[in-house]
């Protein structure tokens, strides 16, 4: 299969964590975002949301949206448990993040990250979501491992991608001890490197 995406961007990192962690063959197409290589006719002409990250299968087929790529290709694996309410809390945090975490952290990110602009310039109303939902897992971290039973599912990757990258957008996670405990686990799980 082909991914395109950014190297960079946590929505990718986590097709590649779980593309990585199954031990799935695939060719990587950097784009450069901020170029425009995500607007051109050939890459709307696979994905019309011009986004990444986009898989093409080898039958050519493609698929968008972090989420439905991981769950996809997590089926059959001990990413996505075959219980059906487990399923569900996968989906629940996974919707969650997508809605609340990810245009929060990752929105201060790109203003710091990508367009290189003073974490003082950070949108507040983002900043302070974005707390919030640190704060939540953080919170959530204190009675568990994992964030749906008792190992990595996706629920983990979809919500690590960001998470780990938060601290590029002015986020602090030397305080929230649970979550940082979390990112190692992860880390050691996935065999990423530290990122601190």
């Amino acid at each position: 299969m082909d991914v395109f995406g950014d190297r960079n961007s946590g929505n990718c990192l986590k097709v590649r964590y779980t593309a990585d962690h199954l031990g799935l063959p695939y060719r990587w197409h950097e784009l450069d975002l901020m170029a425009g290589e995500s607007r051109t006719d050939a890459f709307l002409a696979m994905s019309p949301f011009g986004q990444v990250p986009v898989v093409r299968f080898d039958d050519g087929r493609t698929l968008a949206q972090s989420g439905a790529i991981i769950r996809y290709l997590a089926r059959g694996s001990a990413l996505l448990p075959e219980d059906a309410f487990a399923q569900a809390e996968i989906d629940q945090w996974m919707f969650w993040e997508q809605n609340f975490h990810e245009p929060n952290v990752a929105g201060a990110r790109f203003q710091v990250f990508y367009r290189k602009e003073p974490v003082e310039a950070r949108d507040p109303l983002k900043v302070e979501r974005g707390e919030a939902a640190l704060d939540l897992m953080d919170e959530t971290l204190k009675t568990r491992d994992f964030f749906v039973g008792d190992g990595l599912t996706i629920a983990d990757i979809a919500l690590l991608g960001y998470t780990r990258l938060a601290p590029q957008g002015g986020f602090e996670l030397d305080g929230r001890r649970a979550l940082t405990r979390w990112i190692a686990r992860c880390e050691d799980v996935l065999g990423l490197p530290a990122l601190h």
